[in-house]
């Protein structure tokens, strides 16, 4: 089993966050401020990201789902709200599939369920590229996916400082088990497992995502029996770019359950 970091604050109902490939539980901060006055959030760093450390040799969405399922039965306080964002929002998916008695509900922020064989290959391009030269030169790319330009210079709110930040946590990322999420990624095949998710569903678009376009959020929410869709002006790291908007969108979502 992996022994996942994790960060708890709050009170009320529990709420899990689920973090991006090259990202860690701080991608998470403006969100769980937003949501610590009436939810208890615990956040986790997926396994080889932040301090959780990496397992050896390959692995699937699956594992990484039953590591979800792994934390929260030891939390022992039944069904909890999932929230994950791209590689989170995946294993949300394979979490609602694999284990639905742990999920009261789950939301899929900038996600994917499949990709086509272009799609692969520039994955495996990428895997290629980190295992030779390590992390740090795709980073550029990733953070221009990531983030709008305007959020990339803002220098007033703070958007450029969230940024810098980010790119030191997805820097400072081993090349190995980076690139064995990418290849976990890569390799995701989610439609089948989602037709048969029976728990309440939001789907989050970035209107602006070029890593994962709206019409790939479009697709997950069709496939999900009865989800709901919504969408945020923001790239492909919405929860970052938009964390009050994007809680808003949570609670809303939660105070329609019944």
């Amino acid at each position: 089993m992996t022994q996942l970091h994790t960060v708890k604050q709050g009170q009320g109902p529990l709420v899990v966050l689920s973090h991006a490939l090259g990202c860690d539980l701080t991608m998470w901060d403006g969100v769980a401020a937003a949501l610590q006055e009436r939810y208890t959030v615990l956040r986790y760093d997926q396994r080889g990201h932040g301090q959780t450390p990496a397992t050896e040799g390959a692995y699937s969405m699956d594992d990484l789902a039953d590591d979800a399922a792994e934390l929260i039965r030891a939390q022992g306080v039944g069904p909890v709200h999932f929230v994950g964002l791209s590689m989170g929002g995946m294993t949300a998916q394979a979490l609602a599939a694999r284990h639905p008695e742990l999920v009261r509900s789950i939301v899929i922020a900038n996600s994917a369920a499949s990709y086509d064989a272009a799609a692969r290959a520039m994955w495996q391009a990428r895997i290629d590229t980190v295992r030779v030269n390590g992390v740090p030169p795709i980073a550029d790319g990733a953070l221009q996916r990531w983030f709008t330009p305007e959020f990339r210079a803002d220098q007033v709110n703070g958007g450029a400082e969230r940024v810098a930040k980010l790119r030191t946590v997805l820097e400072a990322t081993p090349a190995l088990p980076y690139a064995a999420a990418c290849a976990a990624v890569a390799g995701i095949a989610l439609d089948e497992g989602n037709a048969h998710i029976a728990c309440p569903t939001l789907v989050i678009a970035g209107s602006r995502d070029e890593a994962t376009p709206p019409a790939m959020s479009q697709a997950i929410a069709d496939r999900i029996p009865g989800a709901q869709l919504a969408s945020l002006d923001a790239a492909h790291l919405s929860a970052v770019e938009q964390p009050e908007a994007f809680a808003q969108l949570l609670e809303g979502f939660w105070a329609g359950l019944h």
